[in-house]
């Protein structure tokens, strides 16, 4: 019996709610390139990271919001049901993860690009500068 399974896998109906459940907290950065380009543009990507990182390249189109500037008074541009796709610089940071926090705390629908800009990277997107 190999280390995999000697733990068994979950029933099915429960390992279909708990990945279900998933896709309703994060989204990857193939879904936020092909969203971006190919259908409707209904969700606000925001990078969480510093101005300077921001500056030094991004995703082309993200807004950056560094995690402790989110509150109501920024976010008072946009409606209360849009829906914030949230990175930072990768699976080593969790400043996606604060700025979900601080979103949903606030009531506002968000997702985490899981993978941040170096999953971006790594999925041979381009970035932006400036």
């Amino acid at each position: 019996m190999s280390v995999v399974s000697q733990t068994p896998a979950a029933p099915a109906a429960l390992a279909q709610e708990h990945f279900q459940a998933r896709l309703g907290f994060e989204t990857d950065c193939a879904d936020v390139w092909y969203a971006s380009r190919h259908e409707e543009h209904d969700f606000v990507l925001l990078d969480v990271r510093t101005p300077v990182l921001f500056a030094a390249g991004h995703v082309p189109g993200a807004i950056n919001m560094p995690v402790r500037t989110i509150g109501e008074a920024r976010l008072a541009e946009f409606p209360a049901d849009t829906l914030f796709v949230v990175y930072c610089a990768g699976p080593h940071c969790n400043g996606a993860n604060k700025a979900a926090l601080k979103l949903a705390r606030l009531g506002r629908p968000v997702k985490e690009m899981i993978g941040g800009l170096t999953g971006w990277l790594d999925e041979g997107f381009g970035l932006e500068r400036g």
